[in-house]
């Protein structure tokens, strides 16, 4: 006898059971949903790329969070997708001549990084994705927001913000604050700790990447000022942009973002997003350097340590990424929900219907006897004509008591019986196993009967 394998994940990889199989997908589906109301089409790109083709975004920093999958008999170098924005892009630009613009399209998908795994953060998980391809104006930025906003909505979530800030802005006020080339990218390091140092701490970086004392007031001043203990108004967050115009009116940079900001804010407003779900932000940065202007970054108002996850979506608009795959940009702007984040903290909160069962099973038929299992199988065959999810107890010798018991172990809501008495007298008997009602009836109504047991 060989010797026996000792059952093991891989780190960073998980098993889902069932119950928890049909929670997630309760969330792709609610948000699928949502994507589809605003017009995204559903698109499928292989888990695996040429390596060529992730390496051309990240580059060598990437290297080490990349999963290659080579064969010994194959002549290309393969990697596992490390997320869905570069399949999207190559996926456009080897079939643009199929696509009509704008390609708005959403995927919901696995993707892979070989990073240490930790508490939260996994080699194996699945992103969440919205992108329009082909819209130069502000219209597509607030419908990524619009559709975030309405997709967390629509998972129960109300306490959030959106941050939004512009690549642009945080360019001017750099130039304002008079950096370029590597001060400038320490600069925005600095910044996006905003919220993990605080103030002080910020200055103090700034501080001792040589940024003078006076320069880092002037650009505290101008980062932090929209900054608030609770969400803008949406008149408020115009206000802020009036004042940053007068402020940066000389910086070309600046004045872009701000307009497109302003732009972005007013048609927000037409859209009928909540106000207390946006916050304009001029001090966040979003990490991903090929953000060309306005950037987004939804998190949870919580005070509780446990739901301090991190931004529960992110995005923004990039449009020189499709030249990795043709000569000329194209405009292309997208969000991304952090769906196992938004998971976790739905376990933690019990966010689910009552509705969403731990089995996809509505109803169990139960075998008496071996001399009656076919009458069972027939009921079990009826119930599954009528649309009914139906399992037929299949186990040998188990008396009523234990299939009961296999049923509510299994969260299955209905038992149907077929005993002797019953099969004679063209009878079903039925029990809603949650508050243990009990009814018999005629054989010909036991689908309208379960049927209303189970609503």
């Amino acid at each position: 006898m060989s010797q026996m394998i000792k059952p093991q994940l891989p780190k960073g990889m998980r098993d889902f059971l069932p119950a928890d199989v049909l929670r997630r997908q309760y969330v792709i589906d609610t948000i699928s949903a949502v994507f589809q109301r605003y017009g995204y089409e559903p698109l499928q790109t292989p888990v695996m790329e040429l390596n060529s083709t992730l390496m051309g975004k990240y580059g060598e920093d990437a290297e080490k969070l990349i999963f290659h999958a080579k064969h010994p008999q194959g002549d290309e170098d393969l990697a596992l997708r490390y997320d869905l924005t570069v399949p999207l892009v190559r996926a456009y630009a080897q079939n643009e001549a199929k696509i009509a613009l704008p390609f708005k399209r959403y995927q919901i998908a696995p993707v892979w990084r070989a990073e240490r795994p930790q508490r939260g953060r996994f080699r194996e998980f699945y992103q969440c994705d919205a992108d329009t391809v082909g819209i130069t104006s502000m219209d597509a930025d607030a419908e990524a927001v619009s559709v975030a906003v309405t997709a967390l909505r629509a998972l129960g979530f109300t306490d959030f913000a959106v941050k939004i800030n512009n690549r642009k802005l945080l360019k001017g006020i750099g130039e304002y604050a008079g950096l370029t080339g590597d001060a400038l990218a320490n600069l925005y390091r600095s910044i996006d700790k905003l919220d993990k140092i605080g103030v002080d701490g910020v200055r103090e970086e700034m501080a001792k990447g040589g940024i003078d004392a006076a320069v880092i007031d002037k650009i505290m001043e101008l980062i932090t000022s929209a900054r608030k203990e609770n969400n803008l108004s949406y008149v408020a967050a115009h206000a802020s942009i009036g004042t940053l115009r007068e402020i940066l009116d000389s910086n070309d940079d600046a004045m872009q973002g701000l307009s497109e900001l302003e732009q972005l804010v007013r048609y927000l407003q037409a859209l009928n997003v909540p106000e207390q779900n946006i916050d304009l932000d001029f001090s966040m940065v979003r990490g991903l350097s090929y953000y060309t202007g306005p950037i987004f970054e939804a998190v949870l108002l919580s005070d509780d340590p446990e739901e301090r996850v991190g931004s529960i979506a992110g995005g923004g608009r990039y449009d020189d990424l499709i030249g990795l795959f043709r000569k000329e940009s194209l405009a292309t702007v997208g969000i991304s929900l952090g769906i196992e984040r938004l998971i976790t903290i739905m376990d933690k909160r019990n966010m689910y219907p009552a509705s969403l069962n731990r089995t996809v099973v509505q109803a169990l038929v139960t075998v008496f006897s071996p001399e009656i299992r076919a009458e069972s199988m027939k009921l079990a065959s009826e119930l599954r004509a009528a649309g009914i999810n139906v399992e037929l107890f299949m186990q040998d010798n188990k008396k009523l008591g234990q299939q009961f018991g296999y049923a509510d172990k299994k969260g299955i809501p209905v038992v149907a019986v077929l005993g002797p008495d019953e099969v004679a007298n063209g009878q079903v008997k039925l029990k809603r196993l949650a508050d243990q009602h009990e009814v018999t009836v005629a054989h010909a109504e036991a689908i309208t009967t379960l049927r209303g047991l189970l609503a």
